[in-house]
């Protein structure tokens, strides 16, 4: 499965149907069953569309169901496009700044412990550095976890796929690092405060860089 979904971002089926499902079987030396199961993963995805009589083609980007760890993971696999760079800005601007804000109403000690323990570390990395953007995520997620929404916590997958596009841009910029650390302390500082309201529009004004940082890269292309 996650060698036909490479091979489908890649783009070696735009345009043209699949080979059968026999002659994908014996391309990557499994059974029929196997590879059976496997279009059949990538078409529940939505990335797949099986006719009787037209055969199985790939679906456009646009139509995948992005909500879903294994397809978020895929899809950037190759640099977004604008649209979906955008897309991506509005989803985190609707879902984080609300999630900041339950997460100071909502979080436990336990919550807001892990979400400074994450700043903490993140801190004394540099933009680069592996640990940066793991320390990153590690913080991110803290936060939508602490809000105890489970539908914001199921949105895990799509915050840390976009956290390495923005890192992108930080790279090419490395002088935004104190700023985007900066930005960062506001909003646990506001969530450890149990202030809702400053939560949210810290996390807004974070996330107005990061909608900067799109429009860079978009600007690069």
């Amino acid at each position: 499965m996650q060698r036909l979904a490479k091979n489908i971002v890649s783009g070696m089926y735009e345009g043209t149907t699949l080979p059968t499902q026999d002659e994908l079987a014996r391309e990557f030396e499994v059974s029929r069953t196997v590879m059976r199961e496997a279009l059949s993963m990538l078409v529940s995805r939505g990335m797949l569309d099986v006719r009787t009589k037209t055969g199985t083609r790939a679906r456009p980007m646009r139509e995948w169901q992005v909500i879903n760890r294994d397809v978020v993971e895929w899809r950037f696999l190759r640099t977004p496009d604008e649209e979906f760079m955008r897309d991506l800005v509005d989803f985190r601007i609707e879902i984080e700044v609300r999630a900041a804000g339950l997460a100071a109403e909502r979080g436990t000690a336990e919550d807001l412990a892990a979400i400074r323990a994450a700043f903490d570390a993140y801190q004394h990395y540099k933009i680069g550095d592996p640990k940066f953007m793991e320390m990153d995520e590690l913080l991110h997620t803290a936060i939508l976890s602490a809000s105890h929404n489970r539908f914001f916590d199921q949105m895990t997958p799509i915050v840390r796929a976009s956290l390495g596009l923005v890192t992108k841009a930080w790279k090419a910029l490395p002088e935004m690092g104190d700023e985007v650390v900066r930005t960062h302390g506001l909003v646990v500082e506001a969530i450890e405060s149990r202030n809702p309201a400053a939560a949210e529009a810290a996390m807004r004004s974070m996330l107005s860089h990061m909608s900067d940082d799109v429009e860079y890269l978009i600007a690069q292309k």
